[in-house]
């Protein structure tokens, strides 16, 4: 799933088509553009009668596989080149590409040359055809190696006199009138014969001249020789062969420059590259997020449903209601401690279309009752149906707490007080509560004598006379 379908080389920049297959960016682009209606030679090999509109290749119709991208770029690789022992991950594999040392490279002078990488100095320096430098002397163009031994050859004129330098190097330097050891301060001038005869019998002279020379130059251009053997060249020779050395760097500086430049626009490329994977993400994050709204929002409609659907099973149509509490300790402790000081029952009804009511219970007591009795009260709620009933409410209302051994149940029963605001048609979702605040006491209902409660679990029932 890492190949191109083109090149069949691992993929770059992959994007998928709309049959499904995998291509490079630029192998894609270059297919669409010079393939009039290109079709998918994946398609093709896999089941050439299955061929459809979508097998038809276009730049437009294909989208980067962020997914494959990623899962490439962390694959494990090392560097093929022979010598070298790099090894990490695909995303960093280019960048080691444009730094691999052992890498096969050729050399920007137009020689011809291949050469590694980490051996393109040394090959300008000393053997590349096409890095010349002239000569201050005698102006002749020489490569870097023939002006070494060039330097050498001025080197040993300087030491061992005009004669033994014209033996290796074509143009003079010297004028025939004076003295090869004029540039170290000998003033003698003649004829060739008259200099030549100087020069065999002014050796010891010259030689001091040059030692006095070799000091000066010493004292005042280096502090120390390179070697035992090596020879302080005067100025002009020095700077010659600084330009050269400066020369083969400036060369050396320009391929570097050419790789930097290089890697500049694949950091660039992978810059741009970055910016649309990250647009991308930001777009299924969004698209993210508003799912997950979705579904909270669904969530919350089937809770309501859920509600909805509980409570239609629990209703109840007759004005009679069954209410079953359980956790009847621990709802009882928080009703002590004031965590939770009363619970209401669902809701119910006198009649299909009739009054909408419920039950509220504080098992610790309310009112008079609080601390000693448990206290049970029957509420009026707002219905859908209020504006054809008559108010206010005055049916009957008989609480019951059973027992269940059905021995003995406790009974208490009221009519409502037709003045009282608690029976008037509700204004708000519910109205006050009414009933009785001294309904059980307490030390009955925790009684092992009576079965009010059992297995933690109690009945209160409520039955509302309709007639």
């Amino acid at each position: 799933k890492y190949l191109c379908s083109s090149c069949n080389n691992v993929l770059k920049k992959a994007l998928q088509t709309l049959c499904g297959h995998r291509y490079c960016s630029a192998c894609l682009s270059w297919i669409v553009r010079n393939n009039k209606n290109a079709i998918c030679q994946k398609c093709k090999e896999e089941d050439p009668g299955t061929l459809s509109e979508e097998s038809l290749l276009a730049e437009e119709r294909a989208f980067g596989d962020a997914a494959i991208n990623k899962e490439i770029s962390e694959l494990k690789v090392r560097c093929v080149t022979l010598g070298c022992s790099w090894a990490g991950i695909m995303k960093n594999f280019e960048e080691h590409q444009s730094l691999c040392e052992y890498a096969l490279i050729p050399c920007h002078t137009g020689c011809g040359h291949v050469v590694m990488r980490k051996k393109l100095a040394d090959h300008l320096e000393n053997g590349c055809v096409n890095n010349v430098t002239m000569c201050q002397k005698c102006k002749r163009s020489l490569s870097s190696s023939e002006y070494q031994h060039h330097f050498q050859l001025l080197l040993d004129y300087l030491c061992f006199g005009l004669g033994f330098f014209q033996q290796n190097c074509s143009a003079p330097l010297i004028s025939r009138d004076g003295c090869c050891f004029s540039e170290v301060g000998c003033s003698f001038r003649g004829s060739m014969e008259k200099i030549k005869e100087h020069e065999k019998t002014a050796v010891g002279a010259h030689m001091l001249l040059l030692l006095q020379h070799i000091r000066q130059l010493k004292a005042s251009l280096f502090s120390a020789t390179k070697t035992a053997n090596s020879f302080i060249p005067w100025p002009e020779l020095m700077i010659s062969e600084l330009e050269n050395k400066l020369h083969v760097f400036e060369n050396i500086v320009a391929v570097l420059n050419k790789e930097v430049e290089t890697s500049n626009l694949e950091i660039a490329a992978f810059r741009r590259q970055s910016e649309l994977d990250q647009n991308l993400i930001r777009g299924l994050e969004l698209k993210i997020a508003e799912l997950h709204r979705c579904l909270t929002q669904k969530d919350a409609g089937l809770s309501t449903l859920h509600k909805s659907l509980l409570f239609s099973e629990q209703a109840s149509y007759d004005g009679i209601f069954l209410w079953k509490i359980t956790d009847v300790g621990r709802k009882l402790q928080d009703s002590v401690t004031g965590r939770t000081v009363s619970l209401y029952s669902p809701a119910f009804y006198t009649a299909k279309y009739g009054y909408k009511v419920c039950l509220r219970v504080y098992l610790n007591g309310d009112g008079t009752g609080k601390g000693t009795h448990m206290s049970l009260f029957f509420v009026v709620m707002k219905g859908d149906y209020d504006a054809l009933l008559p108010w206010p409410f005055r049916h009957k209302v008989t609480f019951m707490l059973l027992d269940q051994n059905n021995r003995e149940h406790i009974i208490d029963a009221f009519r409502p007080d037709l003045t009282s605001a608690s029976f008037q048609r509700p204004v708000n979702e519910m109205n006050v509560a009414s009933g009785c605040p001294m309904f059980l006491p307490l030390s009955k209902l925790q009684s092992p004598k009576y079965a009010y409660v059992k297995e933690d679990t109690l009945f209160l029932k409520c039955i509302i006379e309709t007639n």
